[in-house]
């Protein structure tokens, strides 16, 4: 799945498309760029670059039916990138997507890609039968409020991180 937006300069010239697409299981070297623009944008090197999994772990988590990784690009730069998860419900047959990570280039921002990629995954949900996506957002990251606002309904919701038994 590939969809192109055009972009535009905020001082008034047109800039080079966007070209959003979810990656395959062939996609080992685009989702590695994905991973090294999650750890700039997130400023958290030690999470996205520092102990990658190998390209086999890799091809089978993009082979999988459980995840979705959508890249966007311009020309070979990567700029956007979306991870989600699909999650298998147990009272109906039916599935909910998880957005768990979605970032863009800082250069790139107010240019619809955030957008642009998650609508790339709406169309996505439809394919995979999932009856809904839902995403979280800090308290303050204002701008990640606002896109999700645009897009859906709010829910306030606390989270909790549970660690697993020793």
């Amino acid at each position: 799945m590939s969809r192109s937006t055009p972009g535009a300069d905020p001082g008034g010239g047109a800039i080079p498309a966007v070209t959003i697409r979810a990656l395959d299981a062939s996609d080992i070297g685009p989702l590695r760029e994905l991973l090294g623009l999650f750890g700039d944008v997130f400023d958290d090197a030690a999470t996205y670059h520092s102990a990658q999994p190998d390209d086999a772990y890799l091809s089978r988590l993009l082979a999988s039916g459980t995840f979705i990784a959508i890249g966007a690009w311009q020309g070979t730069l990567a700029v956007g990138a979306l991870a989600a998860y699909v999650l298998p419900k147990f009272e109906q047959a039916r599935s909910e997507i998880y957005i768990y990570d979605l970032a863009v280039a800082e250069s790139h921002r107010r240019q619809g890609i955030a957008t642009a990629l998650i609508n790339q995954t709406r169309r996505i949900a439809v394919a995979r039968g999932a009856y809904v996506i839902f995403v979280q957002a800090d308290h303050g990251d204002e701008p990640a409020i606002a896109l999700y606002t645009g897009l859906g309904t709010r829910e306030d919701v606390l989270h909790f991180d549970i660690r697993p038994a020793e």
